[in-house]
């Protein structure tokens, strides 16, 4: 079984305005920059959000925008500052999906490379617990 979640990985092909994007909307920190100097296979940069790394490396975007996306979890009190946080920094925010009562509510918004975020206010244990009362 695995031990979690190690890291994810975004390749854009503006380092700087994903940096900006991931420490405007998420509050990351920026821990490490490669510079022109590459152990991998682009220019890249690590941030911590929370606990959780994230990496963005230099590359071509996405070709197409999908549902796929990455979730973060944001307090429901908080929700509309993170909207502002999002509309700031001028990206596109995606209209979010019909939800039934108690699932929580959702911020989804693409960066310039064509992925998908969301920024959730409910939990799993929430979700479950809605649909198993379908008819509530």
């Amino acid at each position: 079984m695995i031990e979690g979640l190690s890291h994810m990985t975004f390749v854009v092909r503006d380092l700087e305005r994903m940096s900006a994007i991931l420490e405007g909307v998420l509050g990351a920190e920026e821990v490490y920059a490669s510079g022109d100097e590459t152990f991998s296979v682009s220019r890249e940069k690590f941030f911590l959000a929370g606990d959780l790394w994230i990496a963005i490396m230099e590359g071509e975007s996405l070709p197409s925008r999908t549902y796929n996306h990455i979730a973060f979890k944001i307090a429901d009190d908080a929700f509309d500052a993170y909207v502002e946080r999002v509309t700031g920094l001028g990206l596109e925010m995606r209209p979010p999906r019909p939800r039934v009562e108690g699932e929580g509510r959702s911020i989804y918004f693409h960066d310039d490379d064509n992925h998908l975020f969301e920024l959730h206010t409910g939990t799993l244990s929430e979700r479950l617990a809605r649909y198993s009362h379908k008819g509530a």
